[in-house]
C-alpha cells in the first residue's frame, strides 16, 4: 500500500504547485497574457504535466475560481440558530464575508475574472456555471431564518443578494473596479453594522 500511495502524494504535490503557480501568474499578468508554458516554468514541472492535470488554460482558471468559491462557501457556512439573536448571527456572517473580500488573492482574481469574462463569452458562461453550483452562505442563512419566521421575506435569495450588495458596494466593487485600497478594520466594522441594521430594518 505505501508503494501505491507515494506516486499519489507526488501527483497531489505537483497539482498543488501548478495551481499556486497559476494563481501567481494570473495575478501578475492577467488571463490573456498568462500561458501554460509560464505556469509550468513557475511550478517547476513540464508543460505535459500541466496538461495532464488541466486540459486548457480555461479549465485551469475555472479550477482556481471553483477552489476559491469553495473556500468562501466554507467560511460562510454559519448554520442558522433559532436560539440565538438574529442580529448577532448576521453580524458574524457579514464579518466573515468581509474577511474573505479582504484576501488580496480574492480581489485580484475577481478582477481578472471580470476582465476575462468580458473578452471571452464562453469562459464567462463557464464561470457563471461554476459559481452557481453552491448556494451562497448569505442565501442559506436567510432562507433558514425566514423559514423560522425571524425574517419577513417570501424571496430569501433576493433578500440575501440585497444584503451582499450592501457589503460589496463598499468592500468589493470599489477595490475591484476602481483600485481603491482594502478596508481597514474600523471601516469593515462600520460597513458590517450599517449593512445588518439596514437589512433588519427592512426584513426583521
Amino acid at each position: 500500500m505505501p508503494q501505491a500511495a507515494a506516486p499519489t502524494r507526488l501527483t497531489d504535490r505537483k497539482r498543488a504547485a501548478i495551481l499556486a503557480a497559476a494563481v501567481a501568474e494570473f495575478r501578475a499578468s492577467g488571463f490573456d497574457a498568462t500561458s501554460m508554458d509560464r505556469v509550468a516554468a513557475t511550478a517547476g514541472v513540464s508543460k505535459r504535466t500541466v496538461y495532464n492535470h488541466f486540459p486548457s488554460k480555461d479549465a485551469l482558471f475555472l479550477q482556481i475560481l471553483g477552489d476559491m468559491m469553495a473556500r468562501g462557501s466554507d467560511a460562510l457556512d454559519l448554520p442558522y440558530r433559532a436560539d440565538a439573536p438574529v442580529r448577532g448571527q448576521l453580524l458574524e456572517l457579514v464579518q466573515r464575508k468581509l474577511q474573505l473580500l479582504h484576501d488580496p488573492d480574492f480581489a485580484d482574481l475577481a478582477r481578472i475574472a471580470i476582465v476575462a469574462g468580458l473578452h471571452h463569452p464562453d469562459l464567462a458562461r463557464a464561470m457563471i456555471a461554476t459559481l452557481g453550483q453552491r448556494e451562497a452562505g448569505f442565501a442559506a442563512w436567510v432562507r433558514a431564518a425566514a423559514d423560522d419566521g425571524k425574517l419577513a421575506t417570501d424571496d430569501p435569495a433576493f433578500a440575501a443578494q440585497q444584503l451582499e450588495s450592501l457589503v460589496k458596494g463598499f468592500a468589493f466593487w470599489p477595490q475591484v473596479a476602481m483600485g481603491q485600497p482594502l478596508l481597514a478594520e474600523p471601516a469593515q466594522a462600520a460597513v458590517a453594522t450599517a449593512a445588518v441594521d439596514m437589512f433588519l430594518a427592512r426584513y426583521g
